[in-house]
């Protein structure tokens, strides 16, 4: 079993940066691709970022390419997620994803003021 536990997420205002973290409890964290996704009020959650196990590629949703970096520490069992040039409409309840073992984290919530 594998346990995901986001933090990082904030209020902050259009322009500014977080970054956010997923630490991932077990072993096997080395060998999952790790994903960022987001939820706002009345939409469905929507892919943000991904990496890669084997060689740390990435990928990212056109709405966040150039504002977003997504990392990982396998030592830390922990993958990142540095926001910046945030807009009102990154506002959502972040969540982390573990592949292909589909496990959740339960979200971390970023406000942005406008």
């Amino acid at each position: 079993q594998v346990q995901l536990v986001e933090s990082g997420g904030g209020l902050v205002q259009a322009g500014g940066s977080l970054r956010l973290s997923c630490a991932a409890s077990g072993r096997t964290f080395s060998r999952y691709d790790m994903g960022w996704y987001r939820q706002a009020p009345g939409k469905e959650r929507e892919f943000v970022a991904a990496i890669s196990w084997t060689d740390s590629s990435t990928v990212y949703a056109h709405s966040v390419k150039g504002r977003f970096t997504i990392s990982r520490d396998n030592a830390k069992n922990t993958v990142y997620l540095q926001m910046n040039s945030l807009k009102p409409e990154d506002a959502a309840i972040y969540y982390c994803h573990a592949d292909p073992v589909d496990y959740w984290g339960r979200g971390t919530l970023v406000t942005v003021s406008s």
